[in-house]
Formats: C-alpha cells, structure tokens, sequence
C-alpha cells in the first residue's frame, strides 16, 4: 500500500512538472507572438504615416493643379474672345473712337501685320507659377 502511494505521488509530481513546463512553454510562444505583433503594428503604424503624409502631399499638389487649370481655363476662354473678335472683324481693329478708313493704306497694313498673323500662341512654363 504505501508503495503505491509513493508510486501514485512520483507520478502527480511528474505529470505537475509536466504540466508547468507546457504551461511555461505556452507562456512564452504568447510573449514571443505578442512581441512580433508589437513589431508589426509598429511597421504598419509607419507605413500608414508615410502613407497619409503622401496622401496630403499629392491632394496639395492637386489643389495647386486645380488652380492652374482653372486660371488656364480663364485665359483660354479671354484667347477664344480675341480669336473670335479678329475672325468676325477679318483682321481688321477698328479704333473705338474714329475707326480707320478703309482705304487708308498704312493703317490697314499695320492691322494685317499686328492682327492676322498666322502663328500659333507659345506659353512659357513661367505662365504657371504663382
């Protein structure tokens, strides 16, 4: 009887250390996940930095755009007026106070010479900046 006993208490002290080793085991695969989680959330949080600081540099970078093309926009449509203007006068700009005669030759010229050219407008990149 007491050699089962003895038996019976070698056998709880061997399955309690058994028990405490798969428990500290356990303990420290949950550290090692929580430090590689940590480790990950840390490269999420900067990627999700970097990320919003891109994001406001581009939605910047948009308004300005915006802008430009607005600004642009508003130039074209004034270029358009004048185009139209010159078509629907033939070239000719009459002066809004005597208008020039139609067969006074040097004034007619300079109308040709300053109005009816036939090149196309070239807009520097300085045109864009503010």
């Amino acid at each position: 009887m007491e050699q089962r006993k003895r038996k019976r208490m070698l056998s709880n002290r061997e399955s309690a250390r058994r028990s405490r080793m798969k428990k500290q085991k356990l303990l420290d695969d949950l550290t090692a996940q929580v430090n590689r989680l940590k480790e990950q959330n840390s490269e999420i949080l900067t990627s999700v930095s970097i990320t919003t600081q891109h994001y406001l540099t581009v939605e910047a970078e948009n308004s300005v755009l915006k802008a430009q093309l607005d600004e642009l926009s508003h130039r074209l449509e004034s270029l358009n007026g004048i185009i139209e203007f010159l078509e629907s006068t033939n070239g000719i700009c009459p002066n809004p106070l005597t208008g020039p005669e139609p067969d006074d030759f040097l004034v007619n010229q300079m109308n040709m010479n300053m109005f009816c050219m036939n090149q196309p407008l070239m807009a520097s990149s300085d045109a864009l900046l503010y």
